[in-house]
């Protein structure tokens, strides 16, 4: 890992320090005692009310398919504290679903209890409120709804695809570069496979949930979200009001990895029910009813045909994928879109394919597509190396380009090849036996894998407030959130850094819609985009303190030029002289000074493609007697231009890294196809890596400028780290036992049939 992270020019030579530092968590304090208050936890006094906000249970549906033919509330509603049930029949009026093509599909209208149709299994039917969580929830038990069920289709089936126009609303479902069809014909090497991953969900440490209250005619929602400005849109569209009368709240999320980008019945029914009461209300989801009533990652069943000469350079590229959305939307997950960038090829292909399901909405994973994408297009590589014989990083390494293909862009900076040569080189990748199944300790089939890891990086239009009061403390505002991965922390090193202060002189504030817009935590844009707008605030402020210095005649560097002056440690300095921040601030702005920033992608950037890399590196033991495979060392060596904070991006990393193993190993979900119902909607049933299941591990962080992006020259990381792990691990398991597994996760079952006899 790099020791020290230079800022970028237009700081002061005092950012140093903060730049690229492993501080801290500045809310790490607050969280561990308790003290940093989540959606649900909102009460009176935090409120500003006099009573206690009301409790909402949702009930949801026990069919996939189907129609409510009678909702019987009668019990439940004269069961002790009970204040409102809602049904379809009583809900109030909401705007239909969509529009269903809509680039932003987290601002669309999403109605609740919109009808007698039944949609998918755990769809919400009913809302029971009540003035205890216990009093709810035995009446929510003692609603009777009845249904006429209809046939429900809840697998994926390549015999019933379909082509969408779109993914996502507005990305081309179909991307050609190149003649595929007679690169691949003309191609000495020729592999074909079909790789096949599971549903998986979302199982944040802080369930969904929402405390609504009315002030007025405004709507204040304490949710748990990761896209502030989007959610409050699309619930204002709901609720057909102006986006100016809901306010959304959040400046502690436990946990969002994609599932709070978008928002859900909790939000729309607390705030339903809190207008309906005149009271506030809050609703949260139980573990189980989050596994059916939000999003999850679809199943993919992808093909892959690949091309090349017995050199190994790749003549031709094909991936086609099938995913599901439901029945009623029209989110496509993009799996493809790294088989379109990573590698030099004369031809590349990609197309996805679609089953409409009686399944709840698929949508954003971390890394949504490319962390399923990347199974199947490393995976093919790893095969494509061992029929041409050649190094799978020596083929990786041949395959490198500086342009990407499919965009007709170069890259504005791409070091896969020194996370190639920087890893193999640590791992001792040269000591690996590439013939499959060849090194054994005891029962133990040992094998060494390895995939490269590639996100294209996204810049998104972000504002920013800067406050600088007449102590020299300088206050941040966006609409910016933190759902543990240190966003908070990093805001704070910028801005002290940019204004030459320390970080304890700096309180950032996020979480709140009434803060200038800002694009939220998610698809590894936000460090970039928020913290470029917070600089250029920063900037901003930074400029009217020095012109008001130069312009001061009290001032002992009046009349410098403005380029001699600079702001560091509480003072502005200029050669041997200087002034303290404070007697500036309390001459010329005594009540403080404001500054906006904002930043949005410039058309010179677009001129070019933009991406974080890396590779993993893997080592296993395959058991053979149990099938049982253990995953003995990993190590990631990664390019995501400057480091902000060493501590936090390491922990984003290493997160990723474990999802991977959990991907590769343990993780899925299916529904049965009887009751259209995921079989697994617990952490009893639902597996993913333990402590127990973790090897050792190491994360590397390769120098690197990127010049294009942004002002502070940083790339994403928050999803790299997962994207080619699970591939990584899948092909340290071939090299250990020789067998292929193109069905992930990984599972004992799988290999057990075609393991050697172990002799004793």
């Amino acid at each position: 890992m790099n020791d020290r992270v230079m800022p970028p020019a237009d700081m002061p030579d005092t950012a140093a320090p903060l730049i690229g530092a492993g501080m801290q968590r500045v809310e790490s304090a607050l969280k561990v005692r308790g003290e940093a208050r989540y959606a649900y936890e909102m009460d009176a006094a935090t409120l500003g009310v006099t009573t206690e906000p009301l409790v909402g249970v949702m009930v949801l549906s026990t069919i996939a398919r189907g129609r409510i033919t009678a909702t019987r509330t009668a019990t439940a509603q004269a069961m002790p504290g009970v204040r409102l049930i809602m049904t379809a029949d009583n809900a109030p009026a909401q705007a239909p679903w969509g529009p269903l093509v809509a680039k932003d599909r987290f601002a669309r209208a999403q109605p609740v209890l919109r009808g007698t149709d039944v949609h998918y299994y755990g769809e919400p039917v009913a809302l029971v409120v009540a003035d205890t969580l216990e009093e709810a929830r035995a009446a929510a038990m003692a609603v009777d709804v009845r249904y006429d069920r209809l046939p429900h289709d809840v697998l994926l089936d390549a015999a019933r695809a379909t082509e969408p126009e779109f993914l996502n609303g507005f990305k081309p479902a179909k991307t050609e570069f190149g003649a595929f069809d007679t690169s691949y014909a003309g191609s000495e090497i020729r592999v074909e496979a079909i790789y096949e991953t599971p549903h998986q969900n979302h199982a944040q440490m802080e369930p969904h949930a929402t405390t609504a209250m009315w002030q007025g005619d405004t709507l204040i929602l304490h949710t748990s979200a990761q896209n502030l400005v989007s959610i409050r849109n699309g619930i204002a569209a709901t609720l057909q009001i102006s986006p100016h009368r809901v306010r959304v709240i959040s400046p502690y999320v436990g946990g969002g990895f994609g599932g709070k980008l978008p928002y859900f019945a909790d939000a729309i029914l607390a705030g339903l029910a809190a207008r309906s009461l005149g009271k506030p209300v809050k609703v949260g989801m139980t573990r189980p009813q989050m596994f059916s009533a939000t999003t999850h990652r679809t199943a993919t069943r992808q093909t892959l045909r690949i091309g090349a000469d017995r050199s190994g350079r790749l003549r031709a590229i094909s991936h086609d994928a099938l995913s599901h959305c439901a029945s009623f939307d029209n989110f496509v997950e993009d799996t493809t879109t790294i088989t379109r960038g990573l590698y030099r090829a004369d031809a590349i292909r990609t197309t996805a394919h679609l089953n409409h399901l009686d399944l709840p909405r698929s949508d954003s994973m971390r890394s949504p597509g490319d962390a399923v994408g990347m199974i199947g297009l490393e995976c093919a590589m790893d095969e494509v190396a061992h029929a041409t014989g050649i190094d799978p990083v020596e083929l990786r390494l041949l395959n490198d380009t500086p342009d990407d293909l499919t965009a007709h862009k170069p890259f504005s900076s791409r070091h896969l090849k020194e996370c190639l040569e920087e890893g193999a080189r640590r791992f001792e990748w040269a000591a690996r036996n590439p013939l499959p199944g060849q090194t054994r300790e005891g029962e133990w089939l040992i094998g060494m894998g390895m995939a490269c890891a590639m996100r294209y990086n996204l810049l998104k239009p972000c504002q920013a407030l800067a406050h600088l009061d007449v102590g020299g403390n300088l206050t941040v505002q966006l609409a910016m959130t933190d759902p543990g991965t240190g966003t908070q922390t990093i805001l704070t090193q910028i801005a002290a850094a940019a204004m030459g202060l320390s970080p304890t002189q700096v309180h950032v504030e996020m979480g709140d819609t009434a803060y200038p817009p800002a694009p939220g935590s998610g698809g590894s844009f936000g460090a970039e985009s928020a913290g470029s707008a917070v600089l250029r605030a920063c900037e901003n402020l930074r400029e009217l303190l020095l012109q008001a210095c130069v312009a001061d005649e009290r001032s002992p560097l009046h009349g410098l030029p403005r380029e001699q002056l600079h702001l560091g440690g509480g003072n502005i300095h200029a050669g041997n002289r200087h002034e303290s921040l404070s007697a500036l601030m309390e001459r010329a702005f005594p009540h403080g000074v404001d500054a906006h920033g904002q930043i949005e992608a410039d058309a010179a950037s677009l001129k070019w493609s933009q991406a974080s890399f890396g590779t993993h590196f893997v080592e296993v033991a395959v058991s053979a007697v149990t099938g049982e495979t253990r995953v003995r060392r990993m190590l990631g060596v990664f390019a995501c231009g400057r480091i902000l904070n060493r501590r936090t991006a390491r922990s984003q990393l290493l997160g990723g890294m474990v999802w991977g193993v959990s991907n590769a190993l343990h993780e899925e979900n299916a529904p049965d196809p009887r009751t259209g119902q995921f079989m697994a909607h617990d952490l009893a049933n639902y597996h993913v890596s333990t402590h127990a299941d973790m090897p050792e591990m190491d994360v590397v962080m390769i120098a690197e400028d990127e010049p294009v992006s942004n002002p502070l020259h940083i790339k994403g990381l928050g999803e790299v780290g997962i994207c080619g792990a699970p591939a990584a691990i899948g092909n340290a398991i071939f090299n250990a036992t020789g067998i292929r597994v193109r069905s992930f996760p990984i599972t004992p079952d799988q290999l057990l049939p075609h393991l050697p006899a172990v002799t004793v």
